[in-house]
């Protein structure tokens, strides 16, 4: 077992321990006194979330590495400081809300609900650099440190954008907060069964019918536990949000990093769960230093290429004490490679005794460029992921506890094929997403319906 692995003594850590180290993802400022300026202004803010909200879900996490919840974790592939206003905000937490209740009523257990928002300002690149016309320049690393437009000034990382990006990322966690606690994740609000998608020629008659049958359980549900009078509907539907992001500007992420009262260890109080990204999960490098002494529960990305060594070290490295729901491996393999990546890394970690809770991330090994050169993603490829790694683990009987999906619940077409048939043609016809493309309202919906009705089967 993990647990009885020797315990090698690790070098000290500190929030500021990974500098000097190998930083796959490394911001070049321009501007030392800037950036010194405002790490330091950083520092003094007060955190945006909590402890003892960071130990809640570490409860939770706990429970879906058993197969008692199950993990949502959805949201915008980079947030844009333009786009935190109330509508965008709402939108993003109702198609996630919505989703859950599908999942709820399809897989009969809690669903845990963890946002992509509050923090993700920040998008790794394959290249430091871009090229246009003869012209190269830093690539956009989102706006927590730098500007879309290609020009040499909105380019330059600007350390402004990480008290610009904390600003509104307490602004948008305040309104997620006070929706929830106004009645927003209310299961009495109408509006939230009213999908009028569902009504669309284009949809199978079968979903149509499926989702019908949903609303009418649920409906008939909240009825009976009214009747009962015994304890509030309230009570027994509190609908509560986790936020996410990746933690890819450690200046960020570490200027927000302190211990609390009251608890031993070390809190990020930038998210309730940040994880490491494919490109900044190596051994030795600067990201696994920081993310290797915060007491948050840590996500990791693994891609196709990690191997059972890596994800074993990982594990030694990030929960070294192998304690439950403190490590989430989320696998991004891709619909062609899944069934032949994945088998090896849960037979490791199961033979190894590693605690941890295995999420499918199905979008970021699928994307893909069109002939006229956009970015885009396949549903049906997205599906066969989904689908084809809920099988792997049923084989190698390891607990798929969760999806991971980039989602935004506005009108946007960025990615292809669902029931309401997006071609290739249609991308232009609202591609909003300045880095990676990502699932529609209606889509998204639909693909909580299948993903209910295939994990469902027991």
């Amino acid at each position: 077992m993990l647990a009885a692995v020797e315990q090698h003594s690790q070098p000290a850590w500190s929030p500021t321990s990974w500098q000097g180290l190998p930083n796959a993802q490394e911001i070049a400022y321009p501007d030392g006194a800037a950036l010194a300026r405002a790490v330091g202004e950083l520092r003094s803010l007060p955190p945006l979330v909590t402890s003892w909200e960071i130990e809640r879900l570490r409860g939770f996490l706990a429970q879906a590495e058993q197969g008692k919840r199950f993990v949502l974790q959805g949201g915008d592939c980079a947030e844009s400081l333009g786009e935190c206003n109330s509508a965008t905000i709402a939108n993003k937490l109702k198609i996630l809300l919505q989703m859950s209740m599908v999942l709820v009523h399809g897989l009969k257990m809690p669903i845990l609900r963890v946002g992509r928002f509050a923090g993700q300002y920040a998008k790794p690149r394959s290249s430091a650099t871009e090229t246009r016309g003869g012209v190269s320049l830093p690539s956009y690393f989102g706006d927590l440190i730098n500007r879309p437009a290609f020009d040499a000034v909105s380019r330059t990382p600007d350390p402004a954008l990480l008290v610009q990006a904390y600003q509104h990322s307490a602004l948008t966690l305040n309104f997620v907060r006070a929706l929830v606690e106004g009645g927003f994740a209310d299961l009495h609000h109408p509006e939230y069964w009213d999908l009028s998608f569902m009504r669309h020629a284009g949809l199978a008659p079968a979903l149509r019918s499926e989702y019908e049958r949903m609303k009418d359980s649920l409906a008939d549900g909240l009825r009976f536990m009214e009747a009962l009078g015994e304890k509030t509907v309230d009570d027994l539907t509190r609908v509560e949000f986790f936020t996410s992001h990746e933690g890819l500007n450690l200046w960020y992420e570490s200027a927000q990093t302190r211990p609390v009262p009251r608890r031993d260890g070390v809190y990020n109080l930038s998210a309730h769960l940040p994880w490491l990204g494919e490109r900044t999960r190596g051994l030795g490098g600067a990201h696994v230093e920081y993310f290797r002494g915060i007491h948050n529960p840590v996500g990791v990305k693994l891609g196709p290429s990690a191997t059972a060594d890596e994800v074993l070290a990982l594990a030694r490295m990030l929960n070294p004490g192998n304690e439950a729901g403190k490590l989430v491996f989320v696998a991004r393999m891709g619909a062609a490679r899944v069934a032949n990546a994945l088998p090896a890394l849960l037979q490791a970690t199961r033979a190894g005794g590693v605690r941890c809770l295995w999420v499918c991330d199905p979008m970021h090994g699928n994307t893909r460029t069109t002939s006229s050169g956009v970015k885009t993603r396949s549903f049906d490829d997205i599906l066969h992921e989904l689908t084809t790694s809920h099988a792997v683990h049923r084989q190698e009987g390891v607990v798929l506890g969760g999806v991971h999906f980039e989602l935004t619940g506005e009108d946007v077409t960025e990615c292809t094929g669902g029931s309401m048939g997006t071609s290739e043609q249609d991308l232009a016809t609202n591609y909003a997403s300045a880095c990676d493309p990502r699932l529609n309202y209606q889509q998204s919906l639909e693909m909580a319906f299948l993903i209910a009705r295939t994990f469902g089967k027991r």
